[in-house]
């Protein structure tokens, strides 16, 4: 069937497998010279595509034990987010770490080591993971820690599947008092402001800002930072509900005309967003502060039946106010500025070998697929590397191999690890192939 990632560029024939049990994945795995495990296809670019076979894990989802004096959970790879949520939020849990997105797999979360609003009190998802069980290309499962097959954990959390394929994963929730969240919201002027905010945020526990990308002059990466904490029982007023009420999504259409998104449009929604971000403190439910995409099914389509790419990238903290300005001058006067972009600052690096946080500030934003999309992306990879800064794997679905090279310091020792554990290669994506992974 034809397959894209979420971005829907590029699009691609692949030959689809459902994965099933260990023997039977041992089975598939004798049969492929070549695959790649995808879950729920939230990976932007080209992770998760394999022409000669993509092997998909949703079958595999099965909360298999849970400790609740500890928060600590056991799941097959192919559980969502959304079912842990669903299953544990009521019993007063939560993950560690969560994307912008609760339809995504454990597995998924483990290859791309994951990073959230709170990474820099929390680190990416990989570091709340305290075993995980992976099957490699010669149908041995071998279990991976921090103890034990220390340097293939190192490589697997991510490692975007090039390591082997995660089967189930062991890792440990947080307690909350309530599915509520606090959150403050604050109105930055510029680039500086929006930093400084960010600077004086950094005991709240979540933290993200959106950044209107067409600002210029000294309107320049205006921003309205949003600051949250899980609300407890005090916190609530007392005609809130114990429970969010359920909403109900509304879905994009399949044909959604890709012109609709210009530099007009997109410059007077970035303008009346940013007017009505009033500035103060409210009590929100959890997928309005977590998830405010996920209440619009099929949201991608807004971009067109071309899709788009979103280009994901962070710099060291020295660097970033810089480099950041660079970048947002680029994209405005290119005119292919996004509605979607979003501001956050990272703690420490992830744990995994191709973890993509550094200590600095990250810029996400979506650009449609358009004749101008890759000169501008070649031009924002080159600020990128000038600054010492690297790009989202998961997001990515342009990137050159040299700027992977000198974005990850750890790739060769990935690249070792990935061979002795798998001679033959045969966990491959066009991401991998593109990027001589």
């Amino acid at each position: 069937m034809i397959l894209s990632g979420w971005g829907g560029y590029p699009r691609v024939e692949c030959r689809v497998l459902e994965a099933g049990e260990p023997d039977e994945l041992g089975a598939t795995l004798a049969r492929n010279s070549s695959l790649i495990a995808r879950g729920q296809g939230r990976a932007y670019g080209d992770a998760a595509l394999n022409p000669q076979a993509t092997l998909r894990t949703l079958r595999c989802d099965r909360i298999l034990a849970f400790d609740p004096s500890t928060g600590r959970i056991t799941c097959e790879a192919g559980v969502s987010l959304e079912d842990i949520i669903r299953t544990f939020l009521p019993r007063g849990w939560f993950p560690p770490v969560t994307p912008g997105t609760k339809f995504v797999t454990i597995g998924g979360m483990i290859a791309a080591d994951v990073h959230g609003k709170n990474h820099h009190v929390e680190g990416t998802f990989g570091r709340h993971v305290t075993s995980l069980e992976l099957m490699l290309e010669d149908g041995m499962i071998v279990t991976c820690s921090r103890d034990r097959h220390a340097d293939l954990f190192a490589a697997t959390c991510g490692g975007m599947g090039l390591t082997g394929i995660i089967l189930r994963a062991t890792f440990c929730l947080v307690p909350v008092e309530t599915p509520w969240i606090r959150q403050e919201t604050l109105r930055c002027g510029g680039l500086d402001e929006v930093m400084a905010a960010f600077q004086d945020s950094a005991g709240w526990r979540y933290c993200v800002a959106w950044i209107d990308c067409l600002a210029s002059g000294k309107d320049l990466g205006r921003s309205l930072l949003y600051r949250g904490e899980h609300a407890l029982k005090r916190d609530l007023p007392l005609a809130i509900a114990p429970s969010p009420r359920a909403k109900r999504p509304l879905t994009v259409p399949p044909v959604f005309p890709g012109w609709a998104l210009n530099r007009f449009s997109v410059g007077a929604f970035n303008a009346v967003y940013f007017r009505k971000g009033h500035p103060g403190a409210k009590i929100v439910d959890f997928d309005t502060f977590f998830y405010p995409l996920d209440s619009l099914l099929r949201w991608n389509r807004i971009y067109g039946r071309a899709g788009f790419v979103q280009y994901q990238c962070v710099l060291p903290k020295d660097a970033s106010a810089e480099g950041i300005r660079e970048l947002l001058q680029t994209i405005g006067q290119a005119g292919l500025g996004s509605f979607l972009a979003v501001l956050k600052l990272f703690g420490t690096s992830g744990e995994g070998l191709l973890s993509f946080p550094m200590e600095g500030y990250t810029l996400a934003l979506d650009f449609p697929m358009r004749q101008r999309t890759l000169p501008l992306l070649q031009k924002l990879d080159a600020i990128v590397a000038r600054y010492g800064g690297r790009i989202y794997l998961a997001k990515d679905a342009c990137m050159a191999p040299g700027m992977l090279d000198s974005g990850y310091p750890q790739i060769e020792r990935f690249r070792q690890i990935q061979k002795a554990s798998g001679p033959q290669g045969r966990f491959s994506s066009l991401l991998s192939q593109r990027l001589k992974l």
